[in-house]
């Protein structure tokens, strides 16, 4: 043998050996986010019109969708949509003059079944909707609060509480119903029920300011909400409650205010004055409860009838549904948190709720 040969093959299988890399056992890592996919938009329609629907904005393709209630089911969605809110894999239309909440799939919108709020032949005007663990709770304007199971979709009970509800949030592990009392001008009503969501009892009641309605929790133990007064002499105001006490806080009485939103620190107040015709947004600072800016929309975009408010926690933008002359179709608007426009689309008529859907996006780290 020539070991010349043989010794140069062996160097070169050990070179080659030596050479090759090494296998890699550890596992990829992967990061999983959460990014906004769109937003759904209520349009109530008219009152006894039976014509309330939903649109869509997709951020996939930037472009909206009207009907899409109706595209997905052939029917439409009812008399006057009230409130709308995505929980886990569903989303839940509350249908105030049809009296019932329509549940679909959050991204299909197909229905799910149709819940009927009924006392007897009369409709129980639902309103709006909180979630709390496995269960949905729906304030009707009969006075009551409806407790649906979020699996089976089966009523549980009917909580009494006080004078047309218009309002429910959750807030320190409770409840909080607004009783507005809507239905009795001038005699309108100034309480909150506090419910216990594992009893399904009413707690107690608390005063606030007369005709309650929106409201929301901060991080801080407070809740905010919109005291609508008597349309004459008590102006509509927001207020801060101490979610321990039950206690109003503040009043702030610089400006009225209609509705508003929350995310963060950071509040939205919108208002609309009847007599001049000019739409307003302010920014509140939840945290120091303070003004930031009287003017929110930074760029001069104009608009008409501010009709509903909602910030998006996950994309950070603010959308503002305007709703013209009412009669027509409306438009939503959407500004990033410095008050500037980023887009805008043709919504349905009377655009006044918001929900957010949301996707869970993977990616590799390493």
């Amino acid at each position: 043998m020539d070991y010349k040969i043989f010794s140069s093959i062996l160097f070169l299988a050990v070179l080659t050996v030596s050479c090759t890399d090494e296998p890699d056992d550890k596992p990829d890592i992967h990061d999983t986010l959460v990014r906004s996919a769109g937003v759904y938009v209520m349009n109530e329609g008219l009152f006894n019109g039976n014509n309330a629907s939903l649109s869509r904005f997709a951020f996939s393709d930037s472009a909206a969708t009207a009907d899409v209630f109706l595209q997905a089911n052939s029917r439409g969605l009812g008399d006057t949509g009230s409130d709308l809110a995505i929980y886990g894999s569903k989303m839940y239309a509350v249908v105030n003059m049809s009296g019932q909440v329509e549940v679909m799939d959050a991204r299909t919108c197909q229905s799910i079944k149709q819940i009927p709020l009924f006392d007897g032949e009369l409709p129980r005007q639902p309103r709006k909707i909180a979630f709390y663990g496995n269960k949905a709770f729906v304030c009707n304007f009969d006075g009551t609060v409806a407790v649906i199971d979020t699996t089976s979709l089966k009523i549980e009970k009917f909580i009494t509480v006080g004078q047309n509800p218009d309002g429910i949030t959750v807030a320190g592990g409770k409840i909080w119903v607004s009783n507005s009392g809507g239905l009795n001008f001038p005699d309108y009503n100034n309480t909150l029920s506090i419910i216990d969501p594992v009893t399904l009892t009413e707690e107690r009641q608390v005063e606030v300011g007369t005709n309650p309605f929106v409201m929301l929790p901060d991080s801080y133990g407070d809740l905010y909400l919109i005291a609508r007064g008597n349309y004459g002499d008590l102006k509509s105001r927001l207020q801060i409650i101490d979610v321990a006490t039950g206690s109003v806080k503040h009043t702030f009485t610089g400006f009225e205010a209609i509705n508003f939103t929350m995310a963060g620190d950071t509040a939205w107040v919108y208002n609309y004055d009847w007599g001049t015709g000019v739409s307003s947004v302010m920014m509140l600072d939840v945290k120091t409860e303070t003004v930031l800016s009287n003017a929110f929309i930074s760029d001069g975009t104009a608009l008409q009838t501010v009709y509903g408010i909602a910030a998006d926690p996950v994309s950070g933008l603010v959308y503002i549904s305007d709703a013209r002359n009412f009669t027509g179709l409306g438009t939503v608007f959407a500004f990033d948190r410095n008050g500037k426009l980023k887009f805008s689309f043709d919504a349905g008529l009377n655009p006044a709720g918001f929900a957010f859907l949301n996707e869970k996006v993977t990616t590799l780290v390493r």
